[in-house]
């Protein structure tokens, strides 16, 4: 079969490169073509655009970019009609693939969206685009199906993919680890500020304000695939390191972590770092997000799932520095801890066991 695969983030290239996967194992002759990025490169098949050149944040740069993000919605209308897939998976990115999902299915094209945009947060009217257009819906968290279910779409919970790639890890030593990317004895507290330029410069400023109380650790910065390294030579220094595309590793070596919202925190979470997870955008893109977001509580994944806060969260004018060096120090050395790593195992059974990119195969093969 010939798959048409769209993916725009970092975390779309990882779910997409294992799903992709999970295909070639029960379909021998699949055909790739897709957005995505190295991970499903790496799968083989044929890379259309990278995630790097799709990824604008917030409504302000959007409004900035419209033009390029209209012209990528054209350029990739006229490729699925050159290429004529025998189905089409959309990898969350909604504002893009449900566009996209209407004209494929005007096509005659099946249309499979893999791990559900979060239309329980907002802009829930999307679901009647959803039950229009997408054929098959597999949702990756265990509310998500009760969600659609509501609104008479029916849909598969997959399991949470992440439990796939974590489960694959092979064993790591610290010392290896540390030896390999020129840090030092210390015990490391990792800092995953984004992915996105803009994103990163003002969470690793806050992020970073903390050293001078934390003395006693390393602090190593998680690089982006989608920026070079040179990007972050301005904050590296005999206590700050930076280790690029390696950010698994980095969380199994350090004893805590802060975290920009996101699927971060629930990679984080499953692999059994505690961790402070942090946001801030514009005071606009916030106040409108505000505005639009209805029945949450949470901006983490983590808390989200669990219904309750598991991790603290500090978010707009919460996170400074006064309340970072409160909030690590809790993760870092009191009983705060041990009820976080508690409450990680509870999270890990909600999600169900492995095999979410396997299952997530059958159901497209079964269409």
């Amino acid at each position: 079969m010939k798959y048409y695969i769209i993916a725009g983030e970092a975390s779309g290239d990882l779910h997409g490169s294992n799903l992709m996967k999970a295909l070639k194992q029960k379909d021998p002759h699949a055909e790739f073509r897709f957005w995505g990025g190295d991970l499903m490169k790496a799968q083989g098949g044929t890379l259309v655009k990278h995630y790097r050149d799709l990824a604008f944040m917030g409504f302000l740069e959007v409004v900035m970019n419209l033009r390029t993000i209209l012209n990528n919605i054209k350029f990739c209308k006229e490729d699925i009609r050159k290429n004529r897939p025998d189905v089409l998976v959309l990898v969350d990115y909604p504002g893009f693939n449900l566009r996209i999902a209407r004209f494929a299915k005007e096509l005659g094209i099946k249309v499979v969206y893999y791990i559900s945009p979060q239309l329980w947060a907002w802009k829930e009217g999307r679901v009647e685009t959803i039950k229009k257009y997408v054929d098959e819906m597999m949702v990756i968290l265990p509310f998500e199906e009760d969600f659609y279910r509501k609104h008479g779409v029916h849909s598969h919970f997959v399991g949470h993919p992440l439990l796939d790639a974590i489960s694959d890890l092979d064993e790591i030593s610290i010392e290896k680890f540390s030896e390999e990317n020129g840090l030092n004895e210390k015990e490391i507290i990792a800092l995953l500020p984004g992915s996105r330029k803009q994103e990163v410069e003002k969470m690793l400023e806050i992020m970073l304000s903390v050293r001078p109380h934390f003395k006693q650790y390393q602090f190593v910065i998680a690089g982006a695939p989608s920026l070079p390294k040179e990007f972050y030579e301005k904050y590296v220094d005999d206590n700050v390191h930076f280790v690029s595309n390696r950010t698994y590793d980095l969380l199994r070596c350090s004893k805590a972590a802060l975290v920009t919202s996101g699927t971060a925190t629930l990679e984080t979470a499953l692999l059994n770092i505690p961790e402070v997870v942090c946001y801030r955008g514009s005071t606009i893109s916030y106040a409108i997000a505000k505005r639009l977001v209805k029945n949450i509580n949470y901006i983490s994944l983590v808390n989200l799932i669990m219904d309750r806060e598991v991790v603290k969260e500090l978010i707009q004018d919460e996170l400074t520095t006064k309340n970072l060096v409160n909030e690590l120090t809790k993760i870092l050395e009191s009983k705060k801890r041990e009820e976080v790593l508690q409450d990680y195992g509870l999270l890990r059974e909600k999600l169900g066991g492995k095999g979410a990119s396997g299952h997530a195969a059958d159901v497209i093969l079964k269409m």
